[in-house]
């Protein structure tokens, strides 16, 4: 069956143990690309350069992870978050990947409360704000999107759902939000209706069932929401994000071997 939607998977995901090998397994799946992460790109961005479009697999994205904090007290703190995800929007446009995945804050707030005056959560989204009309410049230069990721309520308390991340980047057109299913499964009442109210907006997509494990090794139900993203013209990545994301050495293997079923699992 024709697959309506490119697909690609993070790094960590494949068991490698090299480049080379990671980029075959990925041809191997039937995969057309891989997420890399922003931390370790800079070590790998030669190799990778030498190795996109090996066997039709290329880099589809990169993901900023968890790193210096966008929204510390501290603004040293803050100008190295900055400086972090600016060098993976040139680093990503330099090997062709579509766009950078970036989760503003994870957990409890770090700033102060200034209520009356504001409250923690309208100075986040302030300076939040402030920092991404810089970034969307820069990755406007850079010729690379800059997509804001929302996660689920037990992994931060600003942006949850995908109504909260368009809230910040829809007066921003060169931004766009990751739809991310797993966090969706447990925040957004009905995920097929969310990703066509929010379709202006959506400019990727994580795949994992509601369990963070494989497409079809837990309870989501994936047809409605590939119809949703078929009906809207989704032409973006389809990026397979299970487990623990950017840890998932470990069990690489057994991603491999369960790969080729959850695939089939969404397109039967």
């Amino acid at each position: 069956m024709i697959r309506p939607f490119k697909l690609s998977i993070q790094e960590d995901m494949l068991p490698g143990p090299t480049l080379e090998d990671r980029f075959a397994q990925a041809a191997d799946l039937g995969l057309q690309g891989i997420e890399f992460w922003s931390e370790s790109l800079p070590a790998q961005a030669n190799d990778i350069d030498r190795l996109s479009g090996t066997n039709g697999v290329v880099v589809s994205s990169i993901n900023n992870g968890r790193r210096s904090r966008f929204l510390d007290p501290d603004p040293e703190e803050r100008a190295r978050a900055l400086a972090e995800l600016i060098e993976a929007l040139h680093l990503g446009s330099r090997l062709g990947a579509a766009g950078v995945v970036f989760v503003p804050h994870f957990f409890g707030p770090l700033l102060p409360d200034l209520s009356p005056f504001l409250s923690i959560v309208d100075l986040e989204r302030g300076l939040l704000r402030a920092q991404l009309q810089g970034l969307a410049g820069e990755a406007e230069r850079a010729g690379i999107a800059l997509w804001l990721e929302p996660v689920n309520r037990y992994e931060t308390h600003l942006l949850v759902r995908l109504q909260d991340a368009v809230s910040i980047v829809e007066q921003l057109p060169q931004l766009g939000i990751v739809a991310d299913l797993f966090h969706m499964a447990l925040d957004e009442p009905d995920i097929a209706e969310a990703i066509r109210r929010h379709a202006a907006h959506i400019g990727h997509v994580h795949l994992a069932d509601n369990n963070r494990r494989l497409p079809g090794q837990g309870s989501t139900d994936f047809s409605p929401i590939l119809q949703a993203l078929s009906r809207i013209g989704f032409a973006g990545w389809l990026t397979f994000e299970c487990g623990e994301p950017g840890r998932n050495s470990a069990r690489a293997r057994a991603y491999q071997e369960g790969l080729p079923a959850s695939i089939n699992s969404l397109w039967p």
